[in-house]
């Protein structure tokens, strides 16, 4: 492990730009500092995406440090320039609140509570009048220099509202606000916030002097080998919210990674030292089939997110689908291993092989029901049928809520029972 903080960060792949790299080396040498990122409620769950910046303050966190999230619960109301050509769709009070509860309890799921707050900047934001914002703060804020910012400059062909363009101020003010109520000295952010960032440095220099250390730190963006960018997958984000991507299906998307990006994620998402990743990175250069380092990527991240017993449980589905061994699974675990496969309802009743099959469409007919059935090439349950005369009962497994066929060697459907 490296002496500074900032040599670990830039080891792991995790520095875009900073402001005064020697300065913030020689500060965070000196003392345990402060240092937030914000994230807006826009929605319910974390994805991630935030476990980008996320990762960066743990690793603060652990050094010592004293990370602050700021749940944007005033910037969050008005909404962002997303860099898109489209205005944010605003968000009443109410789903502002209902996501911000979702969101601090997830984070101190992440960070414990021990030397981490969570703070809203509807507190602050909220109490300054429209005269206040304009004479405190908007006459230190020049529109020249606001529109040359990349996220304003980039809506300028198709419009921006003056609502999101002064987004980069009031962001600038919990900068301000946090440097003198939290002691906090260095803000991050992803590549793109550079700009508000800087201009939250600005505004602190202009109110506190031109040698008050304040420091800006970005994140690369984060691209996959093939140039994608990361996160993204054909079904969508991945959740945080084990509701909305089940901790199984968190840890297949760890497990899945290309072994050209593996030892880049390692570095980055996870806690394990230089001489681990380095052990790692040799397995997969001379033994890329056993893919260990995408495995110990997703139990290191899943267990970091959920919990050991998530990794286990993964661990347990990932094998009984493997082995076909479905006896051995719970209906909690059937509705994490299946959530992906394709599914049908059907009734309680008990129905013959060959029918239920046309029935819930798994088979185009009868025919080739039957002939699959007698072949071998249908499984229920776990189960191979060959019996032409075999009744299907959803009651007999899974608590009486599945019923699992699988047709072939890896051909699933689940039948959920109504």
């Amino acid at each position: 492990m490296t002496e500074n903080i900032i040599d670990e960060l830039k080891w792991r792949g995790a520095v875009n730009q900073t402001t005064d790299e020697a300065g913030l080396r020689e500060l965070t040498s000196e003392k345990q500092i402060g240092l937030y990122c914000g994230v807006d409620p826009t929605g319910d769950s974390l994805h991630i995406g935030h476990l980008i910046p996320f990762m960066m303050l743990k690793r603060f966190q652990l050094a010592g440090h004293h990370p602050v999230i700021v749940i944007g619960g005033g910037t969050g109301a008005i909404g962002d320039p997303s860099g898109k050509n489209s205005e944010r769709v605003l968000q009443t009070m109410t789903q502002v609140q209902h996501n911000q509860d979702h969101l601090s309890a997830q984070m101190e799921k992440l960070f414990g509570t021990d030397n981490f707050r969570i703070v809203n900047n509807y507190d602050w934001l909220s109490k300054l009048s429209l005269l206040d914002f304009l004479r405190d703060y908007g006459k230190l804020f020049n529109v020249n220099t606001m529109l040359n910012k990349e996220v304003v400059a980039s809506r300028l062909e198709v419009g921006i509202s003056f609502t999101e363009f002064t987004y980069q101020i009031l962001q600038s003010i919990d900068f301000l606000h946090l440097y003198r109520h939290e002691d906090v000295q260095l803000q991050i952010g992803g590549a793109d916030q550079w700009g508000n960032i800087t201009a939250g440095i600005d505004l602190i220099h202009k109110q506190e002097g031109a040698d008050a250390k304040a420091f800006a730190l970005t994140i690369p963006l984060m691209l996959k080998a093939d140039g994608t960018k990361f996160g993204k997958t054909a079904g969508g984000a991945v959740w945080l919210d084990p509701e909305k991507t089940s901790p199984y299906e968190f840890y297949q998307f760890w497990l899945n990674q290309d072994d050209r990006d593996v030892i880049k994620y390692l570095k980055y998402f996870t806690f394990l030292s230089q001489e681990e990743i380095a052990a790692l990175a040799d397995k997969v250069k001379t033994q890329p089939e056993k893919r260990e380092a995408q495995r110990r990527l997703a139990q290191e991240v899943t267990k970091f997110v959920h919990s050991e017993a998530a990794v286990k449980q993964a661990e347990h589905i990932s094998a009984a689908l493997f082995s076909g061994d479905l006896k051995e699974l719970t209906a909690a675990e059937i509705e994490q291993g299946f959530a992906d496969v394709p599914s049908m309802t059907v009734s309680t009743e008990p129905n013959n092989v060959v029918q239920f099959l046309v029935d819930t469409e798994i088979e185009k007919s009868k025919r080739q029901a039957r002939e699959d059935v007698t072949n071998g090439a249908i499984t229920i349950n776990g189960d191979r049928i060959r019996d032409l005369e075999f009744t299907v009962d959803p009651a007999a497994a899974f608590d009486g809520r599945f019923v699992i066929v699988r047709r072939g060697k890896k051909r699933y459907f689940l039948a959920r029972v109504k």
